[in-house]
């Protein structure tokens, strides 16, 4: 099932899951069946890819033996895996195997398990924590749950399409150390922009603030990819402001569960809300500093 003979496809192509097809296509892959609920986006990969567009998310299961899906959030997932809808991916569920990539609540992750599973499918998490470059080059940190011998089943293709990756544990258990991971970062990035923003308000150099963080207890993974950017105002979306909010959700609803407070994430999360909220939440996370720099907003 994961040799260059396997039939691949996708569902949904936006800027992460459009470079892993490219990144799949380089390595031998075979394409062969596409589908956004952005038309045009279908038809711009599928010319320059080959495979074939399809017009429903039934097609490309028609299609394919496994098939990545990489949508924007639950309401997505659950359209894409809809009982119901003669478009769902679960009219041709049978046999096939389905990666799913997107950042969702876990309990989506375990919905869809147990629909594919029920029409005679198997499914997977991989949740990524990387960004779009990393997608083209085959370099994502993949982060799997799910069966353990489906993961097994899947692993040589994951590896092409990662630097490294790790099984989780059972279904949902990847979603949420993703929404961990995505929860630190968020706040992290805040916390930045607030640091460099105060440092400019004060008069303070930015790009001599931002060296001597790097040296410093203010050093962090995203100081180097966000850092010079907020200075510079350059807010080329990788990872939107607007998924930030949404995944910050995502870990309050789980601190919810289990009752605890975070009130670090919550401040995050109203943050990147506000900045939708302005209009600008198709701008990359680094623009929360746009709140926070005197005279932006």
């Amino acid at each position: 099932m994961t040799t260059t003979d396997t039939r691949i496809g996708f569902v949904g192509v936006g800027k992460m899951g459009a470079n892993m097809a490219r990144r799949l296509k380089d390595v031998g892959h075979t394409l062969v069946a596409i589908y956004d609920s952005d038309g045009a986006k279908a038809d711009s990969l599928a010319q320059e890819l080959g495979g074939e567009v399809c017009s429903s998310p039934a097609s490309v299961a028609e299609r394919a033996d496994i098939i990545f899906t990489v949508v924007t959030d639950d309401s997505a997932m659950r359209a894409i895996f809809d009982e119901e809808a003669t478009s769902s991916l679960l009219q041709h569920a049978q046999g096939r195997i389905f990666i799913n990539c997107a950042t969702v609540s876990p309990h989506i992750h375990l919905e869809v398990d147990r629909l594919v599973s029920s029409r005679g499918g198997e499914s997977i998490e991989a949740c990524m924590a990387s960004s779009i470059t990393q997608a083209r080059e085959g370099t994502l940190y993949l982060m799997c749950g799910g069966k353990r011998e489906v993961f097994a089943q899947v692993q040589p293709l994951l590896e092409s399409l990662s630097a490294a990756l790790r099984y989780v544990g059972p279904f949902g258990e990847a979603a949420k150390v993703k929404a961990l991971v995505n929860m630190v970062m968020n706040a992290n990035t805040v916390a930045l922009a607030e640091g460099l923003g105060l440092g400019a308000a004060l008069g303070i150099d930015v790009g001599m603030l931002r060296e001597i963080f790097s040296h410093t207890g203010a050093a962090s993974r995203v100081l180097e990819t966000d850092g010079l950017d907020m200075e510079a105002r350059d807010h080329e979306c990788y990872f939107s402001a607007e998924h930030a909010a949404k995944d910050s959700r995502i870990a309050l609803a789980l601190a919810e569960e289990v009752g605890v407070d975070l009130p670090v994430a919550k401040a995050t999360c109203e943050q990147y809300q506000c900045l939708t909220e302005l209009g600008k939440g198709h701008l990359d996370k680094s623009g929360i500093s746009e709140l926070t720099f005197p005279g932006r907003l």
